[in-house]
Protein backbone atom coordinates (compact mmCIF):
# COMPACT_ATOMS: atom_id res chain seq x y z
CA UNK A 1 0.00 0.00 0.00
CA UNK A 2 1.09 3.56 -0.71
CA UNK A 3 0.76 6.08 2.12
CA UNK A 4 -0.11 9.64 1.11
CA UNK A 5 0.70 12.67 3.27
CA UNK A 6 -1.56 15.71 2.97
CA UNK A 7 -0.84 19.44 2.81
CA UNK A 8 -3.00 21.36 5.27
CA UNK A 9 -3.77 25.06 5.29
CA UNK A 10 -1.11 26.99 7.22
CA UNK A 11 1.34 24.10 7.07
CA UNK A 12 4.91 24.48 8.32
CA UNK A 13 7.55 23.94 5.64
CA UNK A 14 10.91 22.60 6.80
CA UNK A 15 13.82 23.75 4.63
CA UNK A 16 16.89 21.53 4.79
CA UNK A 17 19.67 20.98 2.25
CA UNK A 18 20.38 17.26 1.76
CA UNK A 19 22.57 18.13 -1.24
CA UNK A 20 23.69 21.72 -1.87
CA UNK A 21 23.12 24.70 0.37
CA UNK A 22 23.34 28.37 -0.53
CA UNK A 23 26.46 30.51 -0.48
CA UNK A 24 26.07 33.96 1.16
CA UNK A 25 25.80 35.63 -2.27
CA UNK A 26 22.48 33.87 -2.92
CA UNK A 27 20.99 33.86 0.59
CA UNK A 28 18.56 36.48 -0.67
CA UNK A 29 16.81 33.79 -2.74
CA UNK A 30 15.96 31.89 0.43
CA UNK A 31 14.72 35.06 2.11
CA UNK A 32 12.56 35.93 -0.91
CA UNK A 33 10.93 32.49 -0.99
CA UNK A 34 10.39 32.66 2.78
CA UNK A 35 8.66 36.02 2.40
CA UNK A 36 6.35 34.84 -0.40
CA UNK A 37 5.34 31.63 1.33
CA UNK A 38 4.79 33.34 4.66
CA UNK A 39 2.54 35.86 2.91
CA UNK A 40 0.50 32.91 1.61
CA UNK A 41 -0.11 31.69 5.14
CA UNK A 42 2.61 29.07 5.47
CA UNK A 43 5.18 28.92 8.25
CA UNK A 44 8.80 28.34 7.25
CA UNK A 45 11.44 26.69 9.43
CA UNK A 46 15.04 26.67 8.23
CA UNK A 47 17.70 24.22 9.30
CA UNK A 48 21.38 25.11 9.36
CA UNK A 49 22.34 23.40 6.10
CA UNK A 50 20.50 25.71 3.65
CA UNK A 51 22.80 28.56 4.70
CA UNK A 52 26.11 26.74 4.19
CA UNK A 53 28.05 25.42 1.22
CA UNK A 54 31.58 24.00 1.06
CA UNK A 55 32.64 23.17 -2.49
CA UNK A 56 29.88 20.75 -3.62
CA UNK A 57 28.04 20.06 -0.32
CA UNK A 58 26.01 21.94 2.22
CA UNK A 59 27.64 19.86 5.00
CA UNK A 60 29.05 16.43 5.74
CA UNK A 61 26.72 13.60 4.72
CA UNK A 62 26.02 12.59 8.33
CA UNK A 63 25.10 16.18 9.22
CA UNK A 64 22.74 16.46 6.26
CA UNK A 65 21.11 13.14 7.11
CA UNK A 66 20.72 14.07 10.78
CA UNK A 67 19.02 17.36 9.96
CA UNK A 68 16.69 15.69 7.47
CA UNK A 69 15.86 12.95 9.96
CA UNK A 70 15.21 15.48 12.72
CA UNK A 71 12.82 17.47 10.53
CA UNK A 72 11.00 14.30 9.54
CA UNK A 73 10.58 13.38 13.21
CA UNK A 74 9.54 16.91 14.25
CA UNK A 75 5.75 16.82 14.49
CA UNK A 76 5.52 20.60 14.10
CA UNK A 77 6.96 20.37 10.55
CA UNK A 78 4.52 19.21 7.86
CA UNK A 79 6.51 19.33 4.61
CA UNK A 80 10.20 18.99 3.75
CA UNK A 81 11.38 21.09 0.80
CA UNK A 82 15.09 21.60 0.03
CA UNK A 83 16.32 24.91 -1.41
CA UNK A 84 17.47 23.19 -4.60
CA UNK A 85 19.39 20.16 -5.86
CA UNK A 86 23.13 19.71 -6.20
CA UNK A 87 25.55 16.88 -6.77
CA UNK A 88 26.13 14.47 -3.87
CA UNK A 89 22.87 13.71 -2.09
CA UNK A 90 23.70 10.03 -2.64
CA UNK A 91 26.31 10.26 0.15
CA UNK A 92 23.65 10.72 2.85
CA UNK A 93 21.24 7.96 1.83
CA UNK A 94 22.99 5.26 3.87
CA UNK A 95 22.67 7.43 7.00
CA UNK A 96 18.86 7.64 6.84
CA UNK A 97 16.78 5.42 9.11
CA UNK A 98 14.01 4.58 6.65
CA UNK A 99 12.22 2.43 9.21
CA UNK A 100 11.36 5.46 11.36
CA UNK A 101 10.12 7.93 8.75
CA UNK A 102 6.60 9.28 9.29
CA UNK A 103 4.36 10.17 6.35
CA UNK A 104 4.95 13.79 5.39
CA UNK A 105 5.54 15.33 1.99
CA UNK A 106 9.08 15.61 0.69
CA UNK A 107 9.19 17.88 -2.37
CA UNK A 108 11.86 18.72 -4.95
CA UNK A 109 13.69 17.63 -8.08
CA UNK A 110 17.18 17.33 -9.59
CA UNK A 111 19.57 15.74 -7.04
CA UNK A 112 16.68 15.74 -4.54
CA UNK A 113 14.85 13.26 -6.78
CA UNK A 114 17.11 10.53 -5.38
CA UNK A 115 15.83 11.25 -1.88
CA UNK A 116 12.24 11.11 -3.13
CA UNK A 117 12.90 7.91 -5.06
CA UNK A 118 14.59 6.06 -2.20
CA UNK A 119 11.99 7.08 0.38
CA UNK A 120 9.12 5.80 -1.78
CA UNK A 121 10.99 2.65 -2.83
CA UNK A 122 11.96 1.77 0.75
CA UNK A 123 8.84 2.83 2.66
CA UNK A 124 5.85 3.14 0.33
CA UNK A 125 5.43 6.78 1.40
CA UNK A 126 4.42 8.93 -1.58
CA UNK A 127 6.83 11.76 -2.46
CA UNK A 128 6.42 14.77 -4.74
CA UNK A 129 8.66 15.47 -7.73
CA UNK A 130 8.05 19.18 -8.28
CA UNK A 131 9.70 22.57 -7.77
CA UNK A 132 12.39 23.40 -5.21
CA UNK A 133 12.04 26.00 -2.47
CA UNK A 134 13.67 28.90 -4.32
CA UNK A 135 11.32 28.37 -7.28
CA UNK A 136 8.51 29.70 -5.06
CA UNK A 137 10.01 33.16 -4.58
CA UNK A 138 7.98 34.83 -7.34
CA UNK A 139 5.12 37.26 -6.89
CA UNK A 140 2.94 34.58 -8.49
CA UNK A 141 3.39 31.04 -9.82
CA UNK A 142 2.72 29.98 -13.39
CA UNK A 143 -0.28 27.68 -13.77
CA UNK A 144 1.80 24.50 -14.07
CA UNK A 145 4.10 25.12 -11.09
CA UNK A 146 1.22 26.50 -9.03
CA UNK A 147 -0.59 23.16 -9.10
CA UNK A 148 1.70 21.83 -6.35
CA UNK A 149 -0.67 23.01 -3.64
CA UNK A 150 -3.72 21.34 -5.20
CA UNK A 151 -1.83 18.10 -5.77
CA UNK A 152 -0.37 17.91 -2.26
CA UNK A 153 -3.77 18.77 -0.75
CA UNK A 154 -5.45 15.80 -2.42
CA UNK A 155 -6.82 13.28 0.06
CA UNK A 156 -6.18 9.55 -0.09
CA UNK A 157 -8.61 8.11 -2.62
CA UNK A 158 -9.02 11.45 -4.36
CA UNK A 159 -7.98 12.49 -7.87
CA UNK A 160 -6.27 15.55 -9.29
CA UNK A 161 -5.75 16.50 -12.95
CA UNK A 162 -2.90 18.48 -14.48
CA UNK A 163 -2.53 19.71 -18.04
CA UNK A 164 0.52 20.44 -20.14
CA UNK A 165 1.84 23.97 -20.02
CA UNK A 166 1.32 26.52 -22.76
CA UNK A 167 4.93 27.76 -22.73
CA UNK A 168 8.28 26.64 -21.35
CA UNK A 169 11.59 28.31 -20.51
CA UNK A 170 14.41 27.81 -23.00
CA UNK A 171 17.26 29.24 -20.91
CA UNK A 172 17.84 30.16 -17.27
CA UNK A 173 18.28 33.88 -16.64
CA UNK A 174 18.70 33.96 -12.88
CA UNK A 175 19.52 37.67 -12.90
CA UNK A 176 16.28 38.54 -14.70
CA UNK A 177 13.42 36.53 -13.21
CA UNK A 178 9.84 37.10 -14.29
CA UNK A 179 7.09 37.79 -11.70
CA UNK A 180 6.63 34.01 -11.58
CA UNK A 181 10.42 33.34 -11.65
CA UNK A 182 10.61 31.53 -14.99
CA UNK A 183 10.85 33.23 -18.39
CA UNK A 184 8.36 31.15 -20.36
CA UNK A 185 8.83 31.93 -24.05
CA UNK A 186 8.70 28.68 -26.09
CA UNK A 187 5.64 26.75 -27.23
CA UNK A 188 5.16 23.52 -25.28
CA UNK A 189 4.56 20.37 -27.31
CA UNK A 190 4.37 16.91 -25.80
CA UNK A 191 5.57 14.43 -28.41
CA UNK A 192 5.18 10.69 -28.86
CA UNK A 193 7.69 8.35 -30.51
CA UNK A 194 4.94 6.79 -32.61
CA UNK A 195 3.49 10.12 -33.64
CA UNK A 196 0.11 8.79 -32.54
CA UNK A 197 -2.00 9.63 -29.48
CA UNK A 198 -0.97 7.81 -26.31
CA UNK A 199 -3.06 6.61 -23.40
CA UNK A 200 -1.35 4.86 -20.51
CA UNK A 201 -2.08 3.85 -16.93
CA UNK A 202 0.08 2.80 -14.01
CA UNK A 203 1.91 3.81 -10.86
CA UNK A 204 4.21 6.80 -11.24
CA UNK A 205 7.89 6.46 -10.39
CA UNK A 206 10.93 8.36 -11.55
CA UNK A 207 13.29 11.30 -11.22
CA UNK A 208 16.49 12.66 -12.72
CA UNK A 209 18.24 9.93 -14.73
CA UNK A 210 21.66 11.39 -13.97
CA UNK A 211 21.08 10.71 -10.28
CA UNK A 212 18.73 7.78 -9.70
CA UNK A 213 20.71 5.46 -12.00
CA UNK A 214 23.41 5.31 -9.32
CA UNK A 215 21.30 3.21 -6.93
CA UNK A 216 20.76 0.41 -9.42
CA UNK A 217 21.89 -2.80 -7.78
CA UNK A 218 21.79 -1.34 -4.27
CA UNK A 219 19.22 -1.73 -1.47
CA UNK A 220 17.98 1.77 -2.38
CA UNK A 221 16.97 0.85 -5.92
CA UNK A 222 15.03 -2.38 -5.46
CA UNK A 223 12.16 -1.63 -7.83
CA UNK A 224 10.95 -5.23 -7.88
CA UNK A 225 10.48 -5.22 -4.11
CA UNK A 226 8.60 -1.93 -4.39
CA UNK A 227 6.29 -3.42 -7.01
CA UNK A 228 5.52 -6.59 -5.08
CA UNK A 229 5.23 -5.07 -1.59
CA UNK A 230 3.65 -1.66 -2.17
CA UNK A 231 1.76 -1.52 -5.49
CA UNK A 232 0.44 -5.08 -5.87
CA UNK A 233 2.53 -5.65 -9.00
CA UNK A 234 0.66 -2.98 -10.95
CA UNK A 235 2.51 -1.59 -13.98
CA UNK A 236 4.78 1.42 -13.57
CA UNK A 237 4.66 4.58 -15.64
CA UNK A 238 8.18 5.94 -15.44
CA UNK A 239 8.80 9.69 -15.66
CA UNK A 240 12.44 10.55 -16.29
CA UNK A 241 14.38 13.71 -17.02
CA UNK A 242 17.95 14.31 -18.14
CA UNK A 243 19.99 17.20 -16.78
CA UNK A 244 23.49 16.80 -18.20
CA UNK A 245 23.94 13.41 -19.93
CA UNK A 246 24.92 13.34 -23.59
CA UNK A 247 22.90 10.97 -25.73
CA UNK A 248 25.42 8.11 -25.55
CA UNK A 249 25.49 8.27 -21.74
CA UNK A 250 21.70 8.57 -21.69
CA UNK A 251 21.47 5.43 -23.82
CA UNK A 252 23.90 3.55 -21.55
CA UNK A 253 21.91 4.55 -18.49
CA UNK A 254 18.59 3.44 -19.96
CA UNK A 255 20.05 0.11 -21.06
CA UNK A 256 21.39 -0.39 -17.53
CA UNK A 257 17.92 0.33 -16.12
CA UNK A 258 16.46 -2.20 -18.54
CA UNK A 259 19.03 -4.87 -17.65
CA UNK A 260 18.40 -4.27 -13.95
CA UNK A 261 14.70 -5.00 -14.45
CA UNK A 262 13.52 -1.49 -13.75
CA UNK A 263 11.37 -1.50 -16.89
CA UNK A 264 9.76 -4.89 -16.24
CA UNK A 265 5.99 -4.49 -16.07
CA UNK A 266 6.22 -0.94 -17.38
CA UNK A 267 3.26 0.50 -19.28
CA UNK A 268 4.88 3.72 -20.58
CA UNK A 269 7.84 6.08 -20.13
CA UNK A 270 7.53 9.86 -20.02
CA UNK A 271 10.67 11.93 -20.67
CA UNK A 272 11.02 15.57 -19.67
CA UNK A 273 12.61 18.20 -21.85
CA UNK A 274 16.37 17.70 -21.97
CA UNK A 275 18.78 19.98 -20.14
CA UNK A 276 21.32 19.10 -22.85
CA UNK A 277 19.79 19.40 -26.29
CA UNK A 278 22.62 18.75 -28.76
CA UNK A 279 23.30 15.46 -30.58
CA UNK A 280 26.41 13.42 -29.76
CA UNK A 281 28.18 12.48 -33.00
CA UNK A 282 24.83 12.93 -34.73
CA UNK A 283 23.04 10.64 -32.24
CA UNK A 284 19.86 12.38 -31.03
CA UNK A 285 17.57 12.05 -28.05
CA UNK A 286 14.73 11.16 -30.40
CA UNK A 287 16.74 8.18 -31.66
CA UNK A 288 17.40 7.05 -28.09
CA UNK A 289 13.69 7.17 -27.31
CA UNK A 290 12.75 5.35 -30.52
CA UNK A 291 15.23 2.54 -29.84
CA UNK A 292 13.92 2.10 -26.30
CA UNK A 293 10.29 2.10 -27.46
CA UNK A 294 11.05 -0.65 -29.97
CA UNK A 295 12.96 -2.76 -27.44
CA UNK A 296 10.35 -2.48 -24.70
CA UNK A 297 7.30 -2.36 -26.99
CA UNK A 298 5.67 0.40 -24.95
CA UNK A 299 4.58 3.97 -25.72
CA UNK A 300 7.12 6.68 -25.01
CA UNK A 301 6.24 10.34 -24.61
CA UNK A 302 8.85 13.09 -24.49
CA UNK A 303 9.29 16.83 -24.00
CA UNK A 304 6.83 16.73 -21.11
CA UNK A 305 6.71 19.28 -18.28
CA UNK A 306 9.25 17.70 -15.96
CA UNK A 307 12.76 18.58 -14.83
CA UNK A 308 15.43 21.16 -15.52
CA UNK A 309 13.59 22.92 -18.35
CA UNK A 310 10.62 24.42 -16.48
CA UNK A 311 7.81 24.61 -15.75
CA UNK A 312 7.06 21.18 -14.41
CA UNK A 313 4.09 19.25 -13.18
CA UNK A 314 3.89 17.75 -9.70
CA UNK A 315 4.39 14.00 -10.11
CA UNK A 316 3.65 11.82 -7.09
CA UNK A 317 5.83 8.75 -6.73
CA UNK A 318 3.46 5.86 -6.01
CA UNK A 319 0.26 7.50 -7.25
CA UNK A 320 -1.90 5.77 -9.86
CA UNK A 321 -1.94 7.86 -13.03
CA UNK A 322 -3.85 7.99 -16.26
CA UNK A 323 -2.00 9.82 -19.04
CA UNK A 324 -3.44 11.06 -22.31
CA UNK A 325 -1.36 12.74 -25.01
CA UNK A 326 -2.77 14.01 -28.30
CA UNK A 327 -2.01 16.86 -30.72
CA UNK A 328 0.93 18.08 -28.63
CA UNK A 329 -1.10 18.37 -25.44
CA UNK A 330 -1.01 16.16 -22.38
CA UNK A 331 -3.20 15.45 -19.37
CA UNK A 332 -2.10 13.58 -16.25
CA UNK A 333 -4.78 12.48 -13.79
CA UNK A 334 -3.36 11.13 -10.54
CA UNK A 335 -5.41 9.04 -8.14
CA UNK A 336 -4.13 8.67 -4.61
CA UNK A 337 -4.77 4.96 -4.51
CA UNK A 338 -3.43 2.94 -1.58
Amino acid sequence: MITYPILAQGATLGVTAPSSGARPTVHHLLHEADKRLTAKGYKVRFGETPWTQNKVRSAHSSVRAAEFQAMMQDKSIDVIIPPWGGELLIEMVEHIDFSSLPAKWIVGYSDVSLLLFTVTIKTGIATAHAMNFIDLRGETSDETTGMWESVLSTKTGGTVAQHSSQLYQKEWTHDNPSPHVFNLTEQTEWRTVSGNPVRAKGRLLGGCIDIIRHVIGTPYGDVRHFQSHFIQNEPIVWYLENCELNTADLRRSLVQMKLAGWFANCSAILFGRNGVDSPFNGYTHEEVYAELAEELDIPIVYDIDCGHVPPQMTFINGAYAEIEVQDGKGTVVQRFKG
